[in-house]
């Protein structure tokens, strides 16, 4: 792998940045699995839809997520696969079994 650009390391800081919201990153896993319109993700994530909406901008801005209009609605999902498999790694790494070291 070769090593980043310093705008690249910004790029990705500001990436990580974003996702420390718990609501912003519920947002961004609830884009997962199929496109889905910001009342539906409003319900998934417990939280207002002038909210969602605000946290879609940010993320929208960052090319976390897109949105497709269809009719009077728009449906937000993943921007590309690279954001897709960095949240299920990032969510297998949470679940993974932390116990103590063998080595010690």
């Amino acid at each position: 792998m070769s090593t980043p650009s310093d705008a690249q390391i910004s790029v990705i800081a500001e990436t990580y940045r974003l996702l420390g919201d718990p609501t912003r990153l519920r947002v961004l896993l609830a884009c997962l699995s199929e496109p889905i319109a910001v009342g539906d993700i409003a319900r998934a994530v417990n939280a207002s839809p002038s909210l969602v909406s605000h946290h879609l901008r940010l993320l929208r801005a960052a090319r976390l997520v897109r949105g497709t209009r269809r009719n009077k609605q728009v449906f937000y999902e993943t921007a590309d696969q690279h954001i897709a498999r960095m949240l299920a790694d990032m969510i297998e790494h949470a679940m993974e079994d932390h116990g103590e070291d063998s080595d010690t």
